[in-house]
């Protein structure tokens, strides 16, 4: 391969945290029972508030935690009931119809080893499976893949590429070979993925770092003036076309992963990055950004169960964030960066409609630090109950290699069916 095949272009940085990267490895022990599991991860850039996704309708303090920003069961668009105390987003039916019928399962208050509010390394410890940020340059799902017994590889080696890169997610760095591959549509680009691109081209291409920086400050200088065209509140400022658009994008490059993961031939593991998440200003759960957002996720939900056809029933897709928001609403009727959030998972080799939560209470002492939903189940528990359950990944293989030193943190138990 020509080394300049191997430079990205500033398009492919853009467009590299939300690309779809897949593993061309089918893993060996588990077509040994018979199986042929799917697996999917996505994550969520930006802390996604999860309060608002799944709301704790029964919990005697939410509305005074809220107030008439709070999601009810009575509202005037009221949330959908899970299980007499959790109840899920209004915008959100293709996942409550998958919790009806047993195949998604929400874990709540819970976060990963970090609790600091860096999105940067938020980031960095959900995606290289670290108790602590910068500690090493690979990604927990690329090491569980190395980690599984040799199977049948598919498709053919001109097919496979190694992600490449810096906005790549760190998710997938490693020594295990993936197909990458970038959706054609050009995906909104937000306040959020706007700030991490000019921290990396302060470094790389301070030229392209200053233009950014003006037209963030071209943009808030217009929208206080009363100069900016966009016709919706809940916009960030730097953003390239509406929800519709995001709607367009996040159903196009869920259901390109389900119909690669679905072939025959294809690849067996994937990963996918959708920003957009941090919600400072105008959240809006049931009417605003947040809102529009868990709509676009919702329809990519239904785009990943369409596009896999008969491999739904072997398939599991969790839906993971850096960290979670603030307990209340803040003065811009948004939310900051908090601690705990959810954890969502669908799909058809699940044991699902439940909520599982050690619930830990919304009083002022409950909360984290008197601001955050407080943690009560470790992430990584919940990834390696399903790489374990799933993949067939051994517990010391878990414990020192996919998820270095955390032996003490146990796989969740009887997540699939």
């Amino acid at each position: 391969m020509p080394s300049s095949s191997l430079v990205p272009t500033r398009r492919e940085l853009l467009l590299g945290s939300s690309a779809l990267f897949a593993w061309a490895l089918v893993p060996g022990k588990v077509r040994a029972e018979g199986r042929d599991p799917r697996f999917l991860t996505i994550v969520l850039r930006g802390a996604a508030d999860g309060l608002a996704v799944v709301a704790p309708v029964g919990d005697p303090d939410w509305l005074k935690l809220r107030g008439d920003k709070a999601l009810t069961l009575d509202g005037q668009t009221p949330a959908l009931p899970l299980d007499g105390f959790f109840a899920l987003n209004p915008a959100m039916p293709n996942l409550h119809r998958l919790y009806q019928a047993g195949q998604a399962t929400i874990v709540h208050a819970v976060a990963t080893p970090y609790r600091e509010r860096s999105h940067f390394d938020g980031q960095d410890v959900l995606e290289s499976g670290q108790a602590k940020p910068g500690a090493v340059d690979t990604g927990w799902l690329n090491r569980a893949l190395a980690a599984l017994e040799p199977g049948e590889r598919v498709g053919t080696p001109g097919r496979q590429a190694f992600a490449v890169g810096p906005i790549a997610p760190l998710v997938v760095r490693g020594r295990a070979p993936v197909l990458a591959w970038v959706p054609p549509r050009l995906p909104p680009v937000g306040d959020d993925t706007t700030m991490r691109l000019i921290d990396l081209y302060n470094h790389t291409d301070p030229a392209l770092a200053r233009a950014l920086e003006e037209r963030i400050g071209l943009a808030a200088v217009a929208r206080a003036s009363g100069m900016t065209s966009e016709l919706d509140d809940d916009r960030p400022a730097v953003q390239i076309g509406g929800i519709e658009q995001v709607r367009k994008y996040f159903a196009e490059a869920a259901g390109a992963a389900a119909k690669f993961l679905a072939r025959a031939e294809g690849p067996r593991v994937g990963a996918l990055a959708l920003d957009g998440w941090d919600t400072h200003v105008n959240e809006g759960a049931v009417k605003g950004r947040l809102a529009n957002l868990l709509g676009a996720l919702d329809g990519a939900i239904a785009e990943i169960e369409t596009n896999m056809g008969d491999p739904w029933r072997e398939t599991v897709v969790v839906f993971v964030t850096e960290f979670g928001r603030t307990a209340r609403i803040n003065g811009n009727d948004g939310t900051d960066h908090g601690t705990a959030t959810v954890a969502i998972l669908a799909g058809g080799a699940l044991k699902g409609g439940r909520v599982l939560a050690d619930w830990p209470g919304l009083k002022d002492t409950d909360l984290h630090e008197r601001r955050d939903l407080r943690a009560t189940t470790d992430l990584r528990a919940v990834l390696k109950g399903l790489l374990k359950d799933h993949l067939r990944l051994d517990d010391p293989v878990l414990g020192t290699e996919v998820f270095p030193d955390s032996l003490n943190v146990p796989p969740m138990p009887g997540l699939l069916a």
